[in-house]
């Protein structure tokens, strides 16, 4: 996992349901914490694009149902903005359900719509699963 230079806001804190983009078996998750996350006392832990959260299936296939999975946000609604100035914001907030949390291998075999640029560049393994990168 690589660190980011952009600027990426916060936008999905703990509780939100987030659709997800691949063929996991899973449809929506909901966000139980966020790995990684520092802040005072007190405050919801929040997740962005290129963050690893832990989440709760809330719909989906069966055998996938009410299961704990690890997942990367890789679209978010929020604008974010990119060290040449550019914001960037897409329609939807996505994310990817992972099968090995270490090594950010996903578990499913393709992303429905488009990836940010710096999930890309921090997950290599889901980057080679999208079908497009923005």
């Amino acid at each position: 996992m690589k660190s980011l230079k952009s600027i990426v806001s916060r936008p999905l804190p703990i509780g939100a349901r987030i659709g997800c983009a691949d063929n996991s078996g899973a449809k929506i998750i909901k966000v139980i914490s966020v790995k990684g996350f520092k802040a005072r006392t007190n405050k919801l832990a929040c997740a962005g694009v290129g963050d690893m959260i832990t989440a709760n299936v809330v719909s989906g296939k069966p055998d996938m149902m009410h299961k704990v999975v690890q997942a990367i946000v890789i679209r978010q609604k929020s604008a974010f903005t990119r060290p040449d100035g550019t914001k960037v914001k897409f329609e939807d907030n996505a994310a990817v359900v992972l099968k090995d949390p270490i090594l950010g291998m996903p578990k499913g075999t393709m992303v429905k719509g488009p990836m940010a640029k710096e999930v890309a560049i921090r997950w290599s393994a889901v980057a080679k699963i999208a079908s497009m990168i923005l």
